[in-house]
């Protein structure tokens, strides 16, 4: 694991202001109770009114760095059965839903190249492809009440996300990763992956979206240890 950067270094090398800090939610000294009271209601709504629907400015694929990309995982790989993955949508939504893969798969693809960054100081250029979360969420027809989304793994770990965030035309369900299927390590059958997010948000091995109209007492897994530095994934 690199050693991480201060709190000064990583505004100035990802080029974010003061209210970078708030996305981030880097560098508290709080315990995991403030955090979630304070810090994390901060960076969502911080997000929400920064985070417009215009794209991020993308590299090309030959910009692609295929060795920077680093396998980071907080417990262990889990093992998950292609045939019979489902990913359930459910919560503040009209239409519940469970996709298999090849659901998934046969909805409209989308393909982007852009910079994954960890709050551990390093990041890569990296090609994902797979289904925007917009247009599952749309097919789940989200309530009107509907302002976070939460997403659980199979190997346990959890985040949150605001709404708008969820809703960016970045933000994919990614099943592809530089031309080829997902790995495991890097998150397969499915995994977030967005340019809004830093890297301890998009998680891997997504098998259930639940979108809710407050933030729930957990917030994400790193959010809730309290942790001062934590790494992406």
């Amino acid at each position: 694991m690199s050693k991480p950067i201060s709190r000064r270094q990583l505004l100035q090398w990802s080029g974010l202001s003061g209210a970078g800090l708030l996305l981030s939610s880097c560098g508290s000294n709080f315990g995991a109770q403030e955090i979630g009271q304070v810090i994390e209601p901060l960076n969502q709504a911080t997000q929400s009114l920064l985070l417009s629907q215009k794209p991020v400015p993308e590299f090309s694929i030959h910009q692609v760095e295929p060795d920077k990309l680093l396998i980071n995982t907080f417990d262990q790989t889990p093992k998950i059965d292609p045939a019979q993955y489902r990913l359930e949508i459910s919560g503040e939504v009209n239409h519940p839903m469970q996709l298999s893969l090849a659901n998934l798969r046969s909805l409209p693809f989308t393909s982007m190249v852009i910079q994954h960054v960890c709050v551990e100081g390093w990041a890569a250029i990296v090609q994902w492809g797979g289904v925007r979360l917009q247009d599952l969420l749309k097919l789940a027809q989200p309530k009107l009440n509907a302002r976070y989304v939460y997403f659980k793994s199979a190997d346990g770990y959890y985040e949150s996300w605001d709404f708008a965030s969820a809703m960016h035309p970045q933000t994919l369900m990614a099943y592809q990763h530089n031309g080829n299927l997902l790995s495991v390590e890097h998150g397969a059958p499915l995994r977030l992956a967005s340019p809004v997010k830093l890297g301890y948000k998009q998680s891997k091995w997504v098998t259930q979206i639940i979108l809710t109209a407050q933030l729930m007492p957990q917030k994400g897994y790193w959010e809730d240890q309290g942790y001062e530095w934590f790494g992406g994934l």
